[in-house]
C-alpha cells in the first residue's frame, strides 16, 4: 500500500470512530451526560440502563456502523489492506476519542461493526456468540467477552490468517477495557442487561 492513502485511511477512519454516538444520543433524548448516568459508559448497553430503548438502539446502530463504514470505504477506495487499518483505527477512535479527551467506550458494538465489513461469515459468527452467551447469562460485558476471545478463531476460519491476527489485536484492547468488568464479574457484583444502576 502507499505511504499516503495508508495514512489518510487511518487519520479518517480514527475520526470516524471518535464519534461518541452514545452521547450524541443521550443529549438529542434528553437523557443528560451518558458518562454521568449508570455505568459512566457511552456505549448502548449503558443508554439502555436508562429506559429508552430507542436511544439505545441508535446508539448501537451509529457505533456498529461507524466501524463497518470506515472498512468498507477503506476497502473501495484503498484496498483489502486498507480495510483492516480502518478497522483497527476506527477502534482506537472509540476507545480513545479525540473529541473526549482521548478517553472513550468499551467498543464491543465498532467491533462487531468492523467484523461484519471485514467478513459477513466472521461478524454473523461473533454476534452469534454474543447472543447465545446474553441469552444464557444476561451479563452483556461476559457477552463480549466471550465474542471477543472467539473473533479470532472464527476471523481464521472463515476469512484468513492476516485477519485474524489484526482480530486478535482488536479482541486484546476489548477484553483490556473491560478489566473492571471481569473483577465485578468474579465478584458476582456485575449488573445485567436492561438492569438500571
Amino acid at each position: 500500500m502507499d505511504l499516503i492513502p495508508t495514512l489518510a485511511t487511518a487519520v479518517l477512519a480514527y475520526l470516524l470512530g471518535s464519534v461518541p454516538f452514545g452521547i450524541l444520543m443521550a443529549r438529542i433524548f434528553g437523557l443528560g451526560d451518558l458518562r454521568q448516568i449508570g455505568s459512566g459508559n457511552i456505549g448502548a448497553t449503558n443508554v439502555l440502563r436508562t429506559g429508552n430503548k430507542a436511544a439505545a438502539l441508535l446508539t448501537l446502530l451509529g457505533d456498529a456502523g461507524k466501524g463497518a463504514v470506515a472498512v468498507l470505504l477503506a476497502r473501495w477506495l484503498v484496498g483489502e489492506g486498507a480495510a483492516g487499518i480502518a478497522g483497527l483505527f476506527a477502534m482506537l477512535g472509540h476507545l480513545y476519542s479525540v473529541f473526549l479527551g482521548f478517553k472513550g467506550g468499551k467498543g464491543v458494538a465498532t467491533f462487531m461493526g468492523t467484523l461484519l465489513a471485514l467478513s459477513l461469515p466472521v461478524g454473523a459468527a461473533a454476534g452469534a456468540t454474543w447472543l447465545v452467551v446474553a441469552a444464557l447469562f444476561r451479563f452483556s460485558s461476559l457477552s463480549a467477552l466471550a465474542a471477543a476471545v472467539l473473533a479470532p478463531v472464527y476471523t481464521f476460519v472463515f476469512y484468513h490468517w492476516h485477519g485474524a491476527v489484526l482480530v486478535a489485536v482488536l479482541g486484546l484492547l476489548i477484553v483490556g477495557k473491560h478489566r473492571e468488568n471481569i473483577r465485578r464479574l468474579r465478584e458476582g457484583t456485575e449488573s445485567r442487561i436492561g438492569q438500571k444502576t
